[in-house]
């Protein structure tokens, strides 16, 4: 497998540059190219004031005890909600001075390219160290080693640990120099919304929120995901639903596993770009790499029609 190129920052959607491409508008397209919830936590009507309102402390405290709960936050750490984990990953590695960072690849390369524009540079283990767990696009879980020097900083990126909790390392978020990121936009599927959190040792999440200054999430952010962090039923159903789609669709590829989560499978098909490209004449987008040409990752379908759509679509690679 080829090394990725350190300067790219390619990412899943894309859907406009796709229609430019392969024609269509963008309303004719099914997007799996992201590992975003396709079946979004339910957004009722919310108060005007949430609109026309600066967030006030009561509304940050109610989504940062709900975050506290649903995460089972361990007592010593901190805290803060941003307007988007991407925030967080741009703002980390300016809170220490640029140094050495291991970022293991291939995985989400906005963390090595944050690093670098901050002046670090990426290579083996130095002043900090960066894990995704689970990683994107394979999904391979991190394994920690308690007799491990990660430098001083360790970033853990749990944006994708929410369909199986029982893997989350979020108990050590209460040791020094440790910081675990949070995505809502993934398993709620509202990403739209920008809302991340940074939890952790305390000293570095008072420095990121001061970074990111008053009011970084916005008043619908704030009740929408207080709300959604304490509907325990709906993640533990949407959990078994990502789980049982998930299956389904590798039954549809029906492709070699390489690997990946309840939001997204990732799959050896041979000739991704092939395989990308026929799936985009029936107005599917998925996701292939740059790296690695046998390598082609989809999302879930989010409705019948979207199932039906991609197994007929299927059908011509089989």
């Amino acid at each position: 497998m080829a090394s990725p190129d350190p300067k790219a920052r390619d990412h899943g959607g894309g859907i406009d540059a796709a229609a430019a491409r392969f024609g269509g508008s963008r309303g004719d397209w099914l997007d799996l190219s992201t590992g975003i919830n396709p079946v979004p936590y339910p957004v009722g009507a919310l108060d005007s004031g949430a609109w026309t309102d600066l967030p006030d402390a009561g509304a940050t405290q109610a989504l940062e005890t709900a975050a506290r709960a649903f995460w089972r936050v361990p007592e010593p750490a901190g805290l803060v909600a941003a307007p988007g984990a991407s925030a967080l990953i741009a703002a980390i590695p300016r809170l220490l001075a640029a140094g050495q960072v291991k970022i293991a690849q291939p995985t989400y390369n906005e963390h090595a390219a944050a690093f670098r524009a901050a002046g670090w540079a990426v290579g083996e283990p130095g002043q900090a160290r960066v894990v995704v767990h689970p990683n994107n696009p394979d999904g391979r879980f991190f394994a920690p080693d308690p007799g491990e020097d990660t430098g001083g900083l360790l970033v853990i990126d749990e944006s994708f640990c929410d369909v199986t909790p029982e893997r989350s390392l979020i108990g050590l978020a209460g040791q020094p120099g440790v910081l675990v990121l949070k995505s809502f936009g993934k398993f709620w599927g509202l990403a739209g919304l920008r809302l991340g959190f940074a939890i952790g040792d305390p000293a570095l999440v008072a420095r990121l929120a001061e970074r990111l200054g008053p009011w970084p999430v916005s008043g619908p952010a704030l009740v929408i995901g207080a709300q959604a962090l304490v509907d325990t039923g709906w993640a533990a159903a949407t959990r078994e639903r990502l789980k049982a789609d998930a299956v389904r669709l590798d039954k549809m590829v029906g492709a070699p596993l390489v690997g990946g989560t309840g939001l997204f499978r990732l799959y050896d098909v041979a000739d991704a770009a092939q395989w990308q490209q026929a799936l985009a004449s029936h107005r599917i987008w998925t996701r292939s790499f740059p790296y690695n040409r046998r390598w082609l990752r989809l999302g879930l379908p989010g409705n019948p029609a979207a199932w039906a759509r991609l197994a007929l679509a299927l059908k011509g690679l089989r």
